[in-house]
């Protein structure tokens, strides 16, 4: 092929709507409903057709239009105001520095396989990356000194395409790396920036590229570089595609070569967030790190690493966890074994569960497990199973009491909520709202709207959706190649005014997006309701290697084009984040029916609750933590089945009985003025109860509170003296450990009888024996809670026990006492875990002593007593 050299041609914007590109440049303005319209205002049509993209749009518009709008008055008066908006929001006083000023000059390098941060950029393929993009937003409203760490997909995950018979299909393509709101890092001598990752037996290039989002930056790398070979350049082509060979190495140049980058960048983190597993390389390089750097051991660096680093899990099935042969890690971990002076082994066995076996399979969220001091779930019950989940990697401990807790997920609210609603919130909660949106005594205000003031704010939001989603069934059919009849039908799709159901997410079997066709012929009559009409828009795609999940959109396509149905139920292709923004701006119910325990969270539903819809939910993920009973519906309860045919049943049959007794009536009951009051009762209860609560302005500020601050603090202290006090850490938990087999509890009983009275105590003694381990390095710990039918202590209060009387040959006798403030069967037991100032969490070394049935006959396991 001959050479070729590229140049670009771009319009030359006027000096006076210059600062239009440095807008462009900052996603602040997808956020702020002043600056889009400003862009759109430039070429209405335009915009719309690039995706909302300001940077593209900047590079095609016509030469006329910017010289015009360089003239036009009211454009500038918009344009001065929206600069002065994001030159305010970049200069003024935030949360973080008002409030948590030790975070100041600190760094947190947040890590994700994925960010969605707006349809213009899609490096993303779901919640996951939602997610993680809105915590990026947040981040930057609050001011936490947060960086985020990705991969650049050339290729993004894939655009959905459907056949005629509603099967799906993929296209994968490539981005227009110029026209998006990216820039390259440059080096001091104005070079790309690179950074090299040894992947297997060689090293791999990877330049990098930053987005600008607020106040915070997302750091995006790249292989797509000549320095590399074709296979290596793939490494960041596709998210989530290839085989386990190719997601190692995607996961190895995004924790290992993103903290490579913010080295190379003199961005050194402080602490690390990992979101999902997919980036826990990066806890081996910042101990590679650490021992090149401060000479410090490998166990010595572990402690350090462990010290300042939190792990978010998404995942509440083995099955969703990256796990790879250990041949396939033996081979791409070699490499940085050499480098920190250990065997591969002693790699392999931070990702292997603890049962010794070294044909275990690699597992990166076991890898992120044993690196990280903070870890949790993302939502109440997300963290219970988690605990579950990971109940092998502390056996003997209390499920209850493991080191997983949760933070609940919350969402952006300026990216999610309308244009129209905001204005509606400013007018009645303040022109100020947005600035503390936690507040819940704004909150209440939202029973000062006026019923009609809302209703017609959702009814305009709901033409748009349908307006919308007219426009995307039209551009499907052409794509199709539907004869023009068909194509013109489009444009009669849903009814503006009908009950509008929305139901879009990924295509995963345990999602159930086709239990509401659990009962066709029940569920036909509805849809056929001339008097009471409903309508359906599902949105979604399936992974490409899922035809379970492909199997479940061909089913609710063919199930639309019944009879009667194909305008009251539509699926739209291709999902992202411009086609959520209209459904959970339109949708008067959002639909979520998972396998109960199966969905970590769920965010969808948060953004409806701003903009008027109400949630019908099964009680999974962050539903049962919002549900009251006035503010949505629940389908079913809590009650979980073996029998999953039988609860799809049980569920599907709640589904249909909560649409025809109650969201349907309700619905369409209207006063004399034409309002659903009732309906517009239960809006104003959802906007109320779930919006401060499940905002992502709360969920980074309890990561920041809960999570950073306390990592930052243990990173401090363990700096100390020339980190002094990991080396001091780490000789005392071999100490510990190679002691622990000497610690024995002989004795254990109460002196005060086997029966008490509600509010009395039980006072217990212990003989324990410790051995050659001082007692200052232990807590024993009186574990007294509920006793259950099959021996077991439920909701314990470990009480910690002094030690009272030093007895000869390293035996020493304990006194501690329980309060009995409710009545009913209880039991007691004592505990022995390790105790040292530095330490994270008591269970963190796996070390525990319990009493054993040989304990001697003044005790039992654990002592049973009631209270009445």
């Amino acid at each position: 092929m001959y050479q070729i050299k590229k140049f670009s041609v771009v319009p030359d914007i006027p000096p006076r709507i210059a600062r239009l590109r440095e807008l462009a440049y900052n996603l602040w303005w997808c956020w702020n409903t002043d600056a889009t319209s400003l862009f759109s205002r430039l070429d209405r049509h335009l915009w719309s057709t690039l995706k909302h993209n300001p940077v593209q749009l900047l590079s095609k518009i016509d030469q006329g239009k910017l010289n015009a709008a360089a003239k036009d008055a009211a454009f500038l008066a918009q344009m001065d105001r929206v600069l002065a908006a994001m030159d305010d929001y970049l200069g003024r006083q935030t949360w973080c520095e008002t409030e948590h000023g030790e975070l100041t000059g600190k760094r947190i390098a947040y890590f994700s396989a994925e960010f969605g941060l707006h349809e213009c950029i899609p490096t993303y393929s779901g919640g996951l990356g939602v997610l993680a993009g809105d915590h990026l937003k947040s981040s930057s409203d609050l001011g936490v000194p947060l960086v985020g760490i990705t991969l650049l997909y050339r290729q993004g995950y894939f655009s959905q395409y459907l056949s005629n018979d509603g099967w799906q299909f993929e296209e994968y393509p490539v981005l227009d790396l110029d026209h998006m709101p990216i820039e390259r890092v440059l080096d001091a001598k104005g070079e790309t920036l690179r950074v090299w990752v040894e992947i297997g037996n060689h090293s791999v290039a990877c330049q990098l590229w930053v987005l600008r989002v607020g106040r915070a930056k997302l750091y995006l790398l790249d292989t797509h570089m000549p320095q590399n070979d074709a296979e290596d350049r793939a490494i960041t082509s596709r998210l989530y595609a290839g085989d386990q060979e190719m997601r190692v190495r995607q996961e190895m140049v995004l924790g290992v070569g993103g903290f490579r980058a913010l080295i190379a960048l003199n961005e050194s983190p402080n602490i690390c967030h990992m979101n999902e597993g997919h980036s826990a390389f990066l806890a081996l390089e910042r101990m590679r790190h650490l021992i090149q750097t401060c000479e410090l051991s490998f166990e010595e660096a572990k402690e350090a690493v462990i010290a300042s680093t939190v792990f978010t899990t998404h995942t509440p099935v083995p099955a969703g966890i990256d796990t790879f042969p250990p041949a396939l890690a033996r081979r791409y971990l070699e490499p940085y074994a050499g480098s920190m002076g250990v065997s591969v082994e002693a790699l392999l066995d931070l990702g292997q569960d603890r049962t010794g076996n070294s044909d275990s399979p690699f597992s990166m969220a076991s890898l992120a497990l044993a690196t990280t001091s903070q870890a949790n779930g993302v939502s109440k019950i997300h963290g219970e199973v988690a605990r579950e989940m990971w109940q092998s990697v502390w056996p003997d401990m209390p499920t209850d009491e493991l080191p997983i807790t949760h933070v609940t997920n919350g969402v952006h609210m300026m990216s999610w909520l309308s244009q129209d609603m905001n204005r509606l919130f400013e007018r009645y909660l303040g022109p100020h709202w947005a600035d503390n949106p936690l507040d819940q005594a704004i909150w209440e205000r939202i029973t000062d709207i006026p019923d009609a003031e809302l209703w017609r704010v959702h009814e305009t939001l709901r033409g748009h959706l349908v307006v919308r989603a007219r426009q995307y069934i039209r551009d499907q059919r052409v794509r199709r190649g539907a004869p023009p009849s068909q194509i013109a039908q489009a444009d009669e799709v849903l009814n503006p005014e009908a009950l509008t159901i929305g139901f879009a997410r990924r295509f995963a079997a345990y999602k159930r997006a086709t239990l509401f066709l659990h009962d066709e012929a029940r569920l036909l009559r509805l849809l056929r309701d001339n008097q009471r009409p409903i309508q359906f828009v599902i949105a979604g795609k399936a992974h490409p290697r899922d035809n379970t999940g492909k199997e479940l959109i061909k089913h609710i396509v063919q199930f639309a084009r019944r009879e009667g149905v194909d305008h009251r139920l539509v699926f739209i292709e291709n999902y992202a984040i411009d086609v959520a923004r209209y459904l959970v701006q339109g949708v008067d119910v959002w639909l979520n029916n998972p396998i109960k325990r199966l969905e970590a969270s769920g965010t969808s539903g948060m953004k409806v609750t701003p903009n008027g819809g109400i949630n019908l939910s099964a009680l999974d993920g962050w539903w049962p933590e919002a549900y009251d009973g006035t503010n949505g519906w629940a389908i079913g309860d809590n009650h979980t089945y073996d029998d999953q045919p039988h609860e799809d049943a049980v569920e599907s049959e709640s589904l249909y009985e909560l649409l025809e007794r109650e969201i349907i009536p309700l619905f369409y009951k209207r006063g004399s003025d034409g309002l659903p009051r009732d309906w517009i009762a239960r809006m104003k209860a959802s906007m109320r109860t779930c919006v401060p609560q499940f905002s992502a302005n709360r969920m980074v500020r309890e990561y920041a509170e809960r999570m950073y601050i306390p990592s930052a603090r243990r990173w401090d202290h363990m700096q100390t003296d020339n980190l002094e006090a990991v080396r001091a850490l780490t000789t005392w938990k071999s100490v510990l450990r190679q002691r622990w087999s000497g610690v024995k509890i002989e004795a254990f009983d109460s002196s005060n009888g086997a029966e008490r009275v509600t509010g009395s105590e039980l006072v217990v003694t212990a003989r324990v024996r410790l051995g050659d381990i001082p007692p200052k390095d232990v807590s024993v710990e009186l574990y007294c809670g509920l006793a259950t039918p099959d021996g077991v202590i439920k909701d314990a209060q470990p009480t910690p026990m002094r030690c009272s009387n030093p007895e000869a040959h390293g035996v020493y006798e304990y006194r501690g006492a329980f309060r009995c403030d409710s009545s009913g069967r209880h039991a007691y037991t004592i505990r022995v875990v390790p105790h040292h100032r530095n330490i994270h969490h008591p269970f963190e070394m796996g070390l525990i002593a319990w009493p054993q049935q040989s304990v001697t006959s003044d005790s039992i396991a654990q002592k049973e007593y009631a209270t009445a």
